[in-house]
């Protein structure tokens, strides 16, 4: 099975986890490991299932803060990507939340058959989409932020900037992207350091 794709859902609408799992049962390179409907018990089991992907729904609970706030934590503890599901029609606003959230993607619950497609090309590597979301996410930095940013994932460049300088860049750049320390930074933003 290491050609599938392990997929886990967190979404509190049991009808419409219903409707994911007739779905994505007819597709043999996805494999639904598990499914949650409570926000406190989604991170532990992701934790446990270790899905590639989660998807999450972005007003799990009744608000948007819920399923942003369940997204950054399963982003920060495991290696699972998460693709925000999301009934909102405004792509600002579901980008916005996306890029709080660290997730990877995002798919509209009024499109379905898009769903199996970006789970299958989030799987096999990064997408457009979620460089839009990163890029988003990193928008926050300041041009002189955004060259040591890039020190930080590993890129070898030479600043003018003194070290104290640079070391309080850094941890100006934590602070705006709601980090608390360069592993974590290295996890969330890896696709940088892959793809410089």
């Amino acid at each position: 099975m290491d050609d599938v794709v392990r997929i886990m859902i967190v979404e509190d609408d049991e009808d419409f986890i219903f409707l994911m799992k007739k779905m994505l049962e007819k597709e043999p390179k996805i494999h639904l490991a598990a499914t949650c409907s409570r926000k406190e018990d989604a991170v532990h089991l992701a934790m446990s299932v270790k899905p590639k992907i989660v998807l999450m729904d972005l007003n799990l609970g009744g608000s948007n803060s819920d399923g942003i706030a369940v997204s950054r934590e399963i982003r920060l503890l495991t290696d699972a990507k998460v693709l925000i599901l999301t009934a909102f029609d405004s792509p600002e606003m579901v980008l916005k939340a996306a890029k709080e959230a660290f997730a990877s993607g995002y798919v509209f619950k009024s499109q379905p058959k898009l769903l199996v497609e970006t789970i299958l090309a989030l799987a096999e590597g990064y997408t457009a989409q979620e460089y839009l979301i990163a890029s988003a996410a990193l928008s926050c930095l300041s041009e002189a932020e955004m060259g040591v940013f890039q020190i930080m994932m590993g890129k070898n460049l030479k600043l003018q900037s003194s070290p104290k300088t640079i070391a309080n860049q850094k941890t100006k750049i934590l602070r705006k992207l709601g980090l608390d320390n360069q592993k974590e930074l290295l996890h969330i933003f890896g696709l940088f350091k892959k793809n410089p």
